[in-house]
């Protein structure tokens, strides 16, 4: 069996619900969990983890709109950490990186790289959350032969991508999913999963099943 270290918690979102929704359905497909929201303590040494994911709203708060919430919340990567996710990578490990990954880690120059993309204050935002359909993009074994789905759930929108970003799946023109190797690993971001009504959508739970097995490097055959 696989395992996987999640790294939760933040502001705004209940990573507790999501992570264990999560964990849940990647279990389905051989991959057992550990939930931390220590993520400088998880990441102070090197990882004996298959995969890491990310799903967290960890980052340095500097919007003037979060002025009355940046000192019990501000938080900043260690060096260590980083080095801990980037040797990761080196070793052919997995990231998948959920929802507000794009925001996580803001003090850290490189991780837009190792992700894809970054969400830009103030340019940035959401619509309501709400009920949204997700388009699905063939040619990539985490989605193929999917169907299109709706899903309540935030869609990120205009975030920084880099050019070579491909979207497996977006809706209303917005990247929401995309795969990438990273070094000798390989990444993807999900935009979705703001809370558990996301988790609950059987696609979207195969998506995942399959994202899992693709950054494992494991044969992706679950089935829609």
């Amino acid at each position: 069996m696989a395992r996987n270290l999640i790294l939760s918690g933040g502001l705004f979102h209940d990573f507790a619900a999501t992570s264990e929704a999560l964990a849940g359905v990647l279990s389905e497909v051989g991959v057992e969990s550990e939930i931390t929201e220590d993520i400088a303590g998880a990441l102070s040494e090197p990882s004996e983890v298959q995969l890491i994911t990310v799903n967290a709203l960890r980052w340095q708060m500097g919007h003037d709109r979060f002025a009355d919430q940046r000192a019990a919340w501000a938080f900043s990567l260690p060096a260590e950490a980083r080095t801990t996710l980037l040797d990761h990578l080196d070793r052919g490990g997995g990231l998948l990186c959920m929802h507000t990954a794009s925001i996580c880690f803001d003090d850290w120059q490189g991780w837009p790289r190792v992700l894809g993309g970054c969400w830009s204050w103030p340019k940035s935002h959401h619509p309501p959350l709400g009920w949204t359909g997700v388009r699905v993009h063939g040619g990539h074994p985490v989605v193929e032969g999917l169907r299109d789905f709706d899903v309540v759930d935030e869609v990120y929108s205009d975030l920084d991508v880099l050019p070579d970003v491909r979207p497996l799946a977006s809706s209303n023109g917005q990247p929401l999913v995309w795969a990438r190797p990273v070094r000798r690993g390989r990444v993807l971001y999900d935009a979705l999963g703001h809370d558990t009504r996301s988790y609950d959508n059987e696609i979207h739970r195969t998506l995942l099943q399959r994202a899992a097995l693709w950054l494992l490097k494991r044969p992706v055959t679950i089935r829609e």
